[in-house]
């Protein structure tokens, strides 16, 4: 097994160029069992993390929910649920309105800006599965179309930057797109969303703290994904420490995920020890429809169970996110009230702000 101290003290490059995602490698963190090391030999999408969170996993528990996010799985060949081209429905790709690859778009004064298809885990949850771990579908990341397209769009007011894993661009790129952003007149935020915190703390450095940071009229935020106590270390509790005292507030986007999150003690426990280390909840996301990954979903309704029992009452008002299902009309709050109009044995009919309706499958315990 590889010593802890070791995956810690590398460098974010030497992280990157030592990248989990080969067996031998693998093996240096956790035994691997005969049905794990058969689907490793059998897979063809794109897997790993880094040492560092590698280092975290359980070696001897095949549950361990940090290994789960990361091996590969046999049912990930079942798919009852998962929409075929979910990525093109949900980002809206088929509407008239011509925009670059880079840029999705589902509300109007703000879009998600994809500059990389590189991450530093590639999560078996990912709602981007297509794109970025099965590579069934292709797109041209241009970064300089996309701050054309938004320079030419004086509605668009906030920026989401983000991947793959924008943070894994080198310091002088990252420069760049909030250089060209800040200077649109039009842009008043940029947010980036990264799970570089909880899986590569290393790379928040002196250096890209700088590039971060300062007192700018166009503040930069950061959301990034943590999924389990377990994943919440010293390490991250330093680098989320580091972006705030360069002025960057952290939040989390937790993914609901059965047999990883969805039971009292560990939900509570992940929301109170991310306030701990400075990180705000801010969204639970109910599992996307992306295809290969029905092994972790929940009924709908677990979400807001949880928020109910495990956070309402037991904790502070910090620590209670909002508890969300992305959809193709934008993000739909899931507490049981105005936006959950009707539902049967086989699916729900949501709402949301503007009254427009979509629909979610009811998947049965």
């Amino acid at each position: 097994m590889s010593d802890d101290r070791g995956a810690t003290t590398q460098t974010w490059q030497q992280q990157l160029a030592n990248f989990v995602n080969t067996i031998e490698r693998l093996e240096q963190y956790v035994n691997l069992t005969d049905d794990e090391r058969q689907i490793l030999e059998q897979n063809k999408t794109t897997w790993g993390t880094t040492p560092y969170f590698a280092s975290l996993m359980d070696a001897d528990d095949p549950q361990c929910p940090i290994r789960k996010q990361v091996i590969p799985s046999s049912l990930e060949q079942q798919n009852t649920y998962g929409m075929d081209d979910y990525l093109m429905w949900k980002e809206n790709r088929d509407t008239e309105e011509q925009r670059p690859d880079s840029i999705a778009r589902q509300y109007k004064d703000r879009v998600a800006f994809t500059v990389t298809q590189t991450c530093g885990i590639y999560c078996r949850h990912c709602f981007r599965k297509e794109l970025v771990v099965d590579g069934d579908l292709t797109l041209d990341f241009n970064v300089d179309d996309g701050l054309e397209w938004i320079s030419q769009h004086p509605e668009v007011r906030d920026v989401l930057i983000t991947g793959g894993d924008p943070l894994l661009l080198p310091d002088e790129k990252i420069a760049y797109l909030i250089e060209r952003l800040r200077a649109i007149p039009h842009i008043q935020m940029i947010r980036f969303g990264s799970r570089v915190p909880i899986v590569l703390p290393q790379r928040i450095t002196p250096e890209l703290k700088k590039i971060l940071g300062g007192n700018h009229m166009v503040p930069i935020w950061l959301n990034t994904q943590c999924n389990h106590p377990k994943e919440l270390t010293e390490h991250t509790a330093q680098a989320v420490y580091d972006l705030m005292t360069c002025g960057v507030n952290v939040g989390n986007q937790a993914v609901l995920l059965k047999g990883i999150n969805d039971d009292v003690e560990t939900f509570r426990e992940l929301h109170q020890k991310l306030l701990r280390v400075r990180i705000r909840p801010y969204y639970v996301f109910y599992c996307e429809a992306a295809p290969g990954i029905d092994h972790f979903r929940t009924p709908v309704e677990k979400g807001a169970e949880l928020i109910r029992d495990a956070l309402r009452g037991h904790t502070t008002g910090l620590a209670q996110p909002m508890y969300v299902v992305a959809t193709n009309i934008g993000k739909i709050p899931l507490m049981p009230d105005y936006y959950i109009v009707d539902k049967d044995d086989e699916q729900y009919t949501l709402r949301n702000h503007k009254g427009q309706i979509t629909h979610l499958p009811n998947i049965p315990e």
